[in-house]
């Protein structure tokens, strides 16, 4: 039997988008086992992945000691593949440490030098978009599995669509307005010009973690004449998955939420501020948008990272039309 071991502990958007890599090696080995290796506090997305055997999941608050704990957990497991989606010296280290037959990765990681297979990372620009970034990934195991597209994604359990089927009685849109960086989160009072012009049949919850909480109820202040619902803090990843899958459209920032919506398949409209879709983020879902400021600024991108204030001072790349965003809601 083939076994798998997959490492991506980047943040949560990544993991998710990683996902397409395990469904390539079930759809091509059946039998296969798969493992995968990701930062503590993203492991609740892959609850119940019925492909994904084990999670090992690392505590990177105590990085290079943790990570001797999680080699030795690791050498339990004799792999045939190793597939290292990071670009970053600490999961080259596990890699290595693996003692696997195959070891895969990106050329740009430090240690590469020592993995069987190196292909290269090509991040995309304005001028001259790139792949996708789970094209990316997926190519690191073509070699075992032969190409093709294959989707991310996440399977919400029966508990998970339980508990927001009550939420689903009317017609709705989710909106998820926070972000860790300040440069790609769309500003709070284009958040409120937005639910103030939805039709009004729309009910409105507004998603998150629970450091977004502050935010969606200051939005939920402003709004109070709409029929708007704060549920940051109170649903996981996966319930998350499953009410934006029933939505009419999700509306998010270039952030995990939208890589939520891929893995399910949900409608989504994407707000690109500092960074651009270019770079092989945006969203995979059959109905889904990529909405950006008209106009080319010459500071944009300005980094594939946001930042926490905008370098040049103006925050120009976040005057985003809303006509646009309301003009993809389906015709009543």
């Amino acid at each position: 039997m083939m076994s798998f071991l997959i490492i991506q502990t980047a943040f949560i958007g990544d993991v998710i988008l990683a996902t397409a890599v395990a469904e390539r090696i079930h759809r091509t080995h059946p039998d296969a086992r798969i493992d995968i290796v990701v930062r503590k506090g993203n492991e609740t997305v892959l609850a119940g992945h019925p492909f994904i055997h084990r999670v090992y999941v690392w505590d990177k608050r105590s990085k290079y000691r943790d990570l001797w704990r999680m080699i030795r957990e690791i050498r339990k497991t004799t792999y045939k593949v190793v597939v290292n989606l990071q670009r970053f010296t600490a999961s080259g280290i596990m890699t290595l440490a693996a003692r696997a037959e195959e070891r895969v990765g990106f050329d740009k990681n430090p240690l590469s030098a020592g993995f069987t297979r190196r292909y290269p990372h090509r991040m995309g620009t304005a001028s001259d978009p790139g792949p996708h970034e789970v094209d990316r990934c997926l190519a690191l195991v073509d070699s075992f599995t032969g190409p093709g597209r294959d989707m991310p994604r996440l399977y919400p359990t029966t508990s998970d669509e339980e508990r927001v089927a009550l939420l689903c009685d009317r017609p709705y849109i989710t909106c998820s307005p926070a972000s860790v960086w300040f440069t790609k989160q769309w500003p709070a009072a284009k958040w409120v010009e937005l639910i103030r012009a939805m039709p009004s049949h729309y009910r409105i919850y507004l998603l998150g973690a629970p450091s977004d909480r502050a935010l969606c109820d200051r939005l939920a202040a402003e709004c109070r004449e709409r029929d708007v619902h704060v549920l940051a803090g109170e649903l996981s990843l996966l319930q998350s998955a499953a009410l934006m899958r029933g939505a009419d459209m999700n509306y998010t920032n270039d952030s995990a939420p939208l890589h939520l919506c891929s893995a399910v398949n949900a409608p989504v409209s994407a707000i690109f501020c500092s960074t651009i879709p270019a770079f092989g983020f945006g969203p995979l879902s059959a109905v889904s948008y990529c909405m950006e400021v008209s106009g080319d600024l010459p500071c944009r991108p300005c980094g594939v990272h946001g930042h926490r204030a905008c370098p040049e001072g103006h925050f120009k790349c976040s005057e985003v039309s809303l006509s646009p965003l309301l003009q993809v809601l389906p015709k009543p």
